[in-house]
């Protein structure tokens, strides 16, 4: 979409150019990047259920300078595999065309100029379904901040004021259970940060009020994010933390002190958790590898080589640590809460997920524990339980609790313990 008014405040501008970057990016030396490997291991040796997967591989790979050919050329013939379906929403084409698109020389020219334009329509559908159900779009503003930073780093059309418009901080789909949803505010970072630096670069034109509320945007978001800072060092949680990252290395235009925000400690804190074992899936591992080579989105498209590439590469799959003296099944006791609670006590072998223990307690009693479940970029989640379904467009999801807490890990991947109190139950955000 063109936009007719030009930005008239040169001074504006010229105050605009000072590089939007922290002064420093702590990353992991490269003397230290055998650190990192666990999580390039996890991601080539994994086996790709779907191609959306093996995108956010492809540019996770991409941007940190791992260029192997077979690695490559396999996941995107995976990629594109998954390019032809109709079933991707919107944001799984946006990550599509940046794994596509990442890491390209200067004078090379975008191959995939159809996929851009099935964004364009993919996003005005989200635009159209919050007009007409409350605000609430088709998937959520995640995905919304993905195609805006898709569209921006290819020249796709959308406009500065309905931008200005939907990425206002207070708007409640910054929120997920009354809790502000840091990978969606660090992803909407990222995207506006693109849009300001077109502005900025004269690539795209708008009047000094709209320029003045993305600047203003993004410095909320920033607050909003930095409020999540654990004791720790992680921000929101494990695996927010990575893009919460990169939204702060490329949104500030000064210094953070260590008051602020203490980038070495979550560094650190990373990097012990991934000694341990936690990115196990590729998506985690895929969005965490970038920041810690100091490495964001906005480097999609920008230059041929967008890391050093200093890794090395083992084709053999990890081993899987399992403990000795676990014993072979435990006891879990698990609850689908509606109206009324359902509840009922589950053995699983050691080592299971939450999927399993749903899936035990629906062979006990299809009834009360029925549920459907459908597979996403994250692993499974939960669509269905007694035939109740989530629906974007009121709202509403089935929420995964251990001992009454929400869990940040999928049901596919969070691992059971004995004796825990497991609980899906219908709530909205």
């Amino acid at each position: 979409m063109r936009h007719s008014h030009q930005l008239p405040l040169v001074g504006v501008l010229l105050f605009s150019l000072i590089p939007s970057q922290l002064c420093t990016i702590c990353e992991v030396s490269k003397e230290n990047y055998s650190r990192l490997n666990p999580l390039i291991n996890t991601m080539i040796n994994s086996k790709y259920a779907k191609g959306v997967q093996a995108a956010n591989v492809l540019l996770s790979l991409r941007l940190v300078g791992i260029r192997n050919q077979s690695i490559e050329q396999q996941l995107i013939q995976q990629v594109h595999d998954s390019e032809e379906s109709t079933d991707l929403t919107s944001g799984q084409l946006a990550l599509v065309i940046l794994a596509l698109g990442a890491c390209q020389s200067s004078d090379e020219t975008f191959a995939y100029p159809h996929l851009v334009s099935q964004l364009e329509k993919k996003f005005q559908a989200e635009i159209k379904n919050m007009e007409i159900h409350h605000g609430n779009p088709l998937t959520n503003y995640y995905q919304l901040s993905l195609d805006i930073l898709a569209l921006c780093l290819f020249n796709g059309k959308y406009s500065i004021n309905r931008v200005t418009k939907l990425f206002t901080p207070e708007n409640k789909n910054f929120y997920f259970g009354g809790q502000f949803s840091v990978d969606t505010g660090a992803m909407a970072v990222l995207a506006l940060t693109c849009v300001k630096r077109r502005i900025v670069n004269g690539q795209i034109k708008t009047d000094e009020e709209h320029f003045k509320h993305i600047k203003g945007h993004i410095k909320s978001l920033v607050k909003k994010i930095l409020s999540e800072k654990k004791e720790n060092g992680l921000i929101g949680n494990l695996f927010s933390t990575g893009e919460a990252m990169q939204a702060l290395f490329v949104s500030s235009n000064e210094c953070l002190n260590e008051n602020e925000w203490n980038c070495q400690q979550t560094l650190d804190t990373v990097l012990e958790e991934i000694s341990r074992g936690a990115f196990h899936i590729p998506i985690a591992a895929a969005q965490i590898l970038p920041a810690l080579v100091g490495k964001t989105y906005l480097d999609v498209n920008k230059n041929s080589s967008c890391g050093s590439g200093n890794f090395n590469i083992s084709s053999q799959e990890p081993i899987p640590v399992v403990p000795t003296s676990s014993p072979s099944y435990i006891l879990v006791h698990y609850s689908v809460e509606i109206n009324e609670t359902y509840s009922t006590d589950v053995t699983v072998p050691t080592g299971s997920v939450f999927l399993d223990v749903m899936e035990a307690a629906q062979k006990m009693n299809k009834t009360a524990f029925c549920f459907t479940v459908r597979e996403s970029s994250w692993g499974s989640y939960i669509t269905s339980v007694q035939g109740l379904k989530a629906n974007s467009n009121d709202r509403s999801y089935w929420e995964l609790l251990s001992e009454g807490k929400p869990l940040s890990q999928g049901v596919g991947s969070y691992v059971v313990h004995n004796g825990e109190n497991l609980e899906v139950r219908w709530s909205k955000y």
